[in-house]
């Protein structure tokens, strides 16, 4: 899940991803355009339920490719991502759009 939240200038956008508990994972990292893609950069922050999240403040007017890495091994997509794009790899990457 995504949500949004716009600077009153618009130059910015503060994006809060969000797992739910059913991602059953011990942690959770998500890699995009926005932070190179590395693995560890932004571990998720665990919710008491059981899910993650985390939030970046990125520049609007343009979409980021990205996606969630699992427990160091398992790539999943975001099932509320504003589109999917193929990438390199055979499989499909996320897409946020600000």
């Amino acid at each position: 899940m995504i949500t949004k939240s716009y600077t009153k200038t618009g130059n910015f956008c503060r994006v809060t991803f969000k797992l739910p508990p059913e991602v059953n994972a011990g942690n959770a990292v998500v890699c995009g355009e926005f932070n190179d893609w590395d693995t560890n950069a932004r571990p998720m922050t665990p919710t008491k339920a059981g899910g993650f999240y985390t939030t970046f403040s990125l520049p609007c007017g343009r979409s980021y490719r990205f996606r969630y890495l699992l427990d160091g091994d398992r790539w999943e997509n975001d099932a509320e991502a504003d589109g999917y794009v193929p990438n390199d790899y055979g499989s499909e990457d996320s897409v946020v759009k600000l």
